[in-house]
């Protein structure tokens, strides 16, 4: 699981069977301070996020299994929608 800033959409005409109707963000990998920690990728949406959200990802088998029919083959899929962050270091 990681976190992510939700920078954009992507508008496709046809998706593969399991991901009608489903929306695909672009999501920048962030730290826990929110400085981005890798290059933007596409997400499929399954919380409603939008423009700006700072968001929670799930990547690989994982992201496959957070839609319904499960084992979608997508890389990325959004699972949360982050209120807050409190990283303290020991």
């Amino acid at each position: 699981m990681y976190l992510g800033r939700v920078i954009g959409t992507v508008v496709a005409e046809r998706k593969y069977e399991g991901l009608e109707g489903k929306k695909l963000l672009v999501v920048t990998p962030v730290d826990h301070k929110g400085k981005p920690t890798g290059d933007a990728q596409v997400a499929v949406d399954t919380v409603r996020a939008g423009h700006g959200d700072l968001v929670y990802l799930v990547g690989s088998r994982e992201a496959a299994l957070a839609l319904d029919p499960w084992f979608v083959p997508v890389d990325a899929a959004i699972v949360g929608i982050v209120d807050d962050v409190d990283a303290r270091q020991p």
